[in-house]
């Protein structure tokens, strides 16, 4: 559990959390041209900022798409000048951050294990498979003023897919007929919820370590206070 910022929100920037891997997504048929992880991480990591201790710590700032925010702002300073002129009101500056977060995916490794096991008896019994894939992340913390990298971390997530079936082949009227039966479900653990999940241990980590580098401190708990410690005997 995170602690309260002693303090106002902080304003954070972040530009870009991409895939660093280039890894195409696993197939054992054909050639596959989808991505391994998702294009749009930077989404989980804004709003995974946005949402810890309900906004009470970081204040993220629109920098993925500055390029249409600018646009947007020429386009209002040119309708107020064509109807006020010189007089037309300017738009308030856009709000500045302190810190920058940077990093990506920056691994994402394919059957790192894999592994099954069954048992038969007179043909017929279950089986079970699995396979483990594994994304890591990092996470950096930059200052805006300096450009000094205040604070860095690395996440490992691993995912793991699993089939279980069972299998029954018999022979029948002296072997001139045959029975089979092969039944089988698999289970993939969702990659977008691995990245989450490891984007959101990575912003804890980040807060606890930053503590402890000094960058922010956590609230003091007040101290309590009973009730009847606070009322005073009345004179007789």
């Amino acid at each position: 559990d995170i602690q309260d910022l002693d303090g106002p929100p902080i304003p954070v920037a972040i530009y870009s959390f991409t895939d660093k891997t280039g890894q195409r997504k696993p197939s054992g048929v054909v050639s596959s041209f989808s991505t391994a992880v998702t294009q749009g991480a930077d989404a989980y990591l804004i709003k995974t900022l946005a949402d810890v201790k309900n906004g009470t710590w970081f204040k993220p700032v629109e920098r993925v798409g500055i390029d249409s925010l600018i646009k947007e702002r020429q386009l209002i300073r040119q309708m107020r000048e064509q109807e006020f002129g010189d007089k037309a009101p300017p738009l308030p500056p856009l709000m500045v951050a302190g810190l920058i977060i940077e990093g990506g995916i920056i691994d994402y490794n394919s059957n790192t294990k894999t592994g099954g096991n069954g048992v038969r008896y007179l043909s017929i019994g279950p089986n079970t498979q699995y396979s483990e894939d594994m994304v890591v992340i990092n996470l950096r913390l930059v200052s805006t003023q300096t450009g000094e990298v205040l604070n860095s971390v690395t996440v490992t997530k691993t995912l793991i897919s699993t089939s279980e079936g069972i299998t029954a082949f018999k022979f029948f009227d002296l072997g001139t007929k045959a029975f089979e039966l092969d039944s089988q479900q698999t289970s993939n653990e969702a990659g977008n919820y691995a990245i989450r999940s490891a984007i959101e241990t990575g912003v804890v980590e980040l807060i606890k370590s930053g503590e402890k580098k000094g960058l922010w401190h956590f609230k003091k708990p007040q101290p309590h206070i009973e009730y009847r410690d606070v009322i005073q005997e009345q004179p007789k």
